[in-house]
């Protein structure tokens, strides 16, 4: 029988117990592992690719900086100084290290112990709490570093200044060397220099041709034309501008009181007119004076008609005016000032 020879099926199931679970701590140690790999060879290249400037600015960004009560403008153009005085600015350089050699501090014992007692005194503490010896150290290490100080940016100043002087010396000799003839007739009128002051622009009498009429404060057509050459290289400055007219030693008779005083004031007086006149702006007059004849430009002939003139002078704007020694003449052109005749008043 079919059903009498069927053989039992037997299924056996085998259970496999689980494998353990494996940590994952290697994975963080690697991780690491990488990462510092990474920042090594990163420091290698930016090592690598840094100059010797750029790695000391890295360095003193993540040097401590000290503790300032002071409101600080180390983020504005001049990083916290002024043209007066310092200002709070962020120290480029760690706190000094102080070394003590064991000597000094046995010393130090010895001489507590002969009973010399702490001097407030020695050691001066300002309002901000930093000690004056701190502050020669300061100024120290700011000099070894090469700050740029107060004396040096006002030399930069100076030095900038004395450049756009020269090259408004340079445009005006350039602007009569390519003007008409007959203005180029009007430069022996014209005297160009350097003074103490400032850079100074003359306007003479010279050659039998005369800036003013005989005893008038109007100018002649000729001295407006050569005011209108100089004014076009005036206005590029920013500085104040000193006008002072100047006459020669012969007496002014007059039965009202008017003099030479009065006649020179007007005659300076009517050059600030002209300049006005020409676009120069009021603000940047700062003094209209007259000084009749106690300023000759011809010492030796005080009857010369180089002495009557107008001196209109770009005053200097570094503060180092006082300082400076002047320079005579660093350019004039075509005045000769000696030898010259008198043409009457």
């Amino acid at each position: 029988m079919a059903d009498g020879n069927q053989q039992p099926i037997i299924v056996k199931k085998i259970v496999k117990g689980g494998h353990a679970h494996h940590g994952g701590a290697w994975k963080v140690a690697y991780a690491d592992f990488v990462t510092a790999m990474m920042a090594f060879f990163l420091l290698l290249w930016l090592l690598n690719v840094t100059t010797d400037e750029q790695q000391r600015g890295i360095a003193d960004y993540f040097a401590p900086a000290a503790v300032s009560q002071q409101q600080s403008g180390s983020g504005g153009a001049m990083g916290g100084q002024t043209m007066v005085r310092d200002g709070a600015r962020i120290s480029n350089a760690g706190l000094p290290t102080v070394v003590v050699s064991i000597g000094d501090i046995e010393d130090e014992e010895e001489n507590h112990e002969d009973g010399k007692k702490f001097d407030p005194a020695g050691d001066e503490i300002d309002e901000e709490g930093i000690s004056s010896n701190d502050e020669k150290v300061e100024d120290s290490e700011r000099g070894k570093q090469g700050r740029p100080g107060e004396d040096d940016v006002a030399e930069e100043l100076a030095r900038r200044e004395e450049e756009a002087f020269n090259e408004a010396m340079d445009a005006i000799e350039q602007a009569i060397e390519q003007a008409a003839p007959e203005m180029q007739e009007l430069a022996q009128n014209l005297m160009v220099d350097m003074t103490p002051e400032g850079l100074r622009i003359q306007l003479v009498d010279s050659g039998g041709r005369s800036m003013f009429p005989k005893g008038s404060p109007a100018l002649e057509g000729h001295a407006k034309q050569i005011l209108m050459l100089v004014t076009d290289v005036m206005t590029r400055l920013p500085n104040k501008i000193k006008i002072t007219g100047h006459t020669d030693a012969t007496p002014y008779r007059s039965g009202n009181g008017y003099g030479n005083w009065e006649l020179s004031a007007d005659r300076a007086n009517a050059s600030r007119r002209a300049l006005l006149e020409l676009g120069v702006p009021q603000n940047r007059i700062d003094q209209v004076t007259g000084k009749a004849a106690q300023e000759l430009l011809v010492a030796e002939d005080p009857y010369a008609d180089a002495n009557r003139r107008i001196s209109i002078v770009l005053m200097r704007q570094a503060g180092l005016a006082a300082e400076q020694q002047p320079v005579d003449a660093l350019k004039s052109i075509g005045l000769k000032v000696h030898g010259v005749e008198d043409s009457g008043r």
